[in-house]
């Protein structure tokens, strides 16, 4: 199969674009927190506080950790008064920018031949 040069420079473009959330992911801490986060069942949002406690992860790890996927577009907080509640609710072009990548790279890999050498 031939895979254009232009079909794989879209991918790695893509992919640059996509650095963010995937390095958000990437994290095994992160990865952590959030399965934290969803165990903990509170679709209104949870406190720091919260998070840390289900963590092996300093207050200040975790705010630092919370900020990262904020700015990857996972997180969104909510304030009451002087309390901030966190939650998911990602930015869907963020998503579908990472969905539509990840399915032009399946595409790609179906395409090639086998170099497993077996």
């Amino acid at each position: 199969m031939n895979i254009s040069k232009e079909t794989i420079q879209d991918l790695a473009n893509e992919f640059e674009n996509c650095q963010k959330i995937l390095i958000a992911l990437g994290d095994e801490n992160r990865q952590h927190l959030i399965l934290e986060m969803i165990r903990l069942g509170n679709c209104n949002g949870v406190r720091v506080g919260e998070i840390t406690a289900k963590s092996h992860l300093s207050r200040p790890a975790v705010s630092h950790h919370i900020q990262i996927l904020k700015d990857a577009g996972l997180l969104k907080v909510r304030h009451e008064g002087t309390k901030n509640f966190y939650y998911f609710d990602a930015d869907m072009d963020v998503m579908n920018q990472l969905i539509h990548m990840l399915m032009q790279a399946k595409e790609i890999m179906k395409q090639l031949p086998d170099r497993s050498g077996e």
